[in-house]
């Protein structure tokens, strides 16, 4: 049986494997782990084609030991308790307990998460969950508590080059065909950092041509992908291309493109709490203190969603994608907190002034905790000047407000208070 391009050039060892440096990079923590041969619980969190279901078998392959896998799309409780007690009976003849891969684990019930409890505890399995999901939302907090979160990034430019160059030279098929590389512009583009997705397009590409000669460049490509555009789109990884529409839709204020790629999903069976998920964060993200109301109505309608449910749901999306694409914009809150981030990490942990602190105990009056603070309260418009950083980035700068109707009106109040300062 001819296997697929993406299935044949799947790497079989960390040697192989392409991009994740970060984890499984020399002396990265993963490779570190799995060098000492003792791998605890984990969640690997990622977009799809970026070697998450690849990097569980490579594992499994180096420690030797027992890989079970399931996919949450058509598993139950029963195929894990099973599991389960086959590990059990497989754990005297390892010193590494079987590995249990669960494949979009987000897509696990409570019941189902609450089954693999004990058995992670115990260390009867490893568990190795694969979500492209943020597990803060998606996995139960007593399993996310026993499991260290790695997040998987889109391969790069480099990254990508490395696997195409890679394929042509080693597949058995391909490196018998005569491949001529002229551009890779159109292929690393309608790849998206997707490694599956480059393969698929590739394989489209030199599979249609009957010629000695295999010429791939960015008209070629393109061409190929229009006369066949689902070649490229397997496993429903467009649903990341549409909900970047959708999301970039309503912060450029277009009402009706949103909500034709808020249809879009729902007509393609999307699940309703992924686009209300997105909305919380584009109201926080892109409206911000230019309407504080958006996220009160976005969080309102994440809320309404799960006790209302399909198929009244879309008209609660559909009210919260114009109300947010319809409002003023502003991300200056988004950039404030990047920008104090930047400095944090910059300057570490500096003390928190004196005058600040809280003074519970006599020794730390005597050590003037809470010396010389004023009270806001005690002054006129219940406010009184004075400094609230550390010393060494006293009066920095973090929120810088943008031109609309909301912060200018906070400007204007914060000038009354601080004069020039603002």
């Amino acid at each position: 049986m001819n296997q697929p391009l993406a299935e044949r050039m799947r790497p079989r060892s960390l040697d192989e494997y392409i991009g994740q440096k970060h984890l499984v990079g020399e002396g990265a923590v993963l490779r570190k782990m799995i060098e000492s041969g003792r791998v605890p619980s984990f969640l690997l969190w990622g977009p799809p084609g970026v070697g998450k279901t690849t990097l569980a078998q490579i594992i499994a392959n180096t420690l030797d030991t027992t890989f079970y896998t399931l996919s949450a799309i058509n598993s139950g409780v029963k195929d894990v308790r099973e599991v389960i007690e086959t590990a059990k009976r497989s754990t005297f003849f390892s010193t590494q307990s079987p590995i249990l891969f669960i494949d979009e684990i987000h897509r696990f019930s409570k019941s189902q998460q609450d089954s693999l409890l004990g058995a992670v505890e115990t260390g009867v399995i490893t568990l190795i969950g694969a979500t492209t999901e943020n597990p803060s939302f998606e996995v139960i907090r007593p399993l996310l508590s026993r499991c260290q979160v790695y997040v998987l990034k889109s391969l790069d430019k480099d990254d990508l080059l490395e696997l195409i160059n890679r394929t042509i030279t080693t597949d058995y098929i391909l490196k018998e065909k005569n491949i001529e590389l002229e551009e890779t512009g159109a292929l690393l583009r309608y790849s998206g950092g997707d490694a599956r997705k480059l393969l698929n397009i590739l394989d489209l590409v030199i599979s249609a041509d009957v010629n000695d000669k295999v010429i791939i460049n960015d008209k070629i490509v393109t061409e190929r992908l229009q006369e066949n555009p689902a070649a490229y789109d397997k496993g429903g990884e467009m649903h990341y291309d549409i909900i970047s529409a959708f999301i970039k839709s309503i912060r450029g204020s277009d009402p009706d493109a949103a909500i034709y790629w808020l249809a879009r999903m729902v007509a393609g069976g999307e699940d309703p709490k992924f686009i209300a998920r997105r909305l919380v964060i584009s109201a926080a993200e892109d409206i911000g203190l230019a309407n504080p109301n958006a996220l009160l109505l976005a969080n309102a309608c994440f809320d309404a969603l799960q006790k209302i449910g399909w198929p009244e749901g879309r008209i609660i999306l559909a009210e919260t994608t114009i109300y947010l694409a319809t409002s003023p914009k502003s991300n200056s809150a988004y950039l404030s907190i990047d920008k104090a981030l930047a400095l944090v990490e910059q300057t570490g942990n500096l003390p928190v002034p004196l005058h600040l602190r809280n003074a519970p105990t006599k020794l730390m009056k005597e050590l003037e905790y809470g010396k010389n603070y004023q009270y806001a309260h005690d002054f006129k418009d219940n406010f009184v000047e004075q400094e609230y950083l550390p010393k060494e980035v006293l009066r920095q700068r973090f929120w810088e407000p943008q031109q609309n109707a909301a912060e200018s009106k906070i400007v204007e109040h914060l000038r009354r208070l601080w004069k020039d300062r603002y």
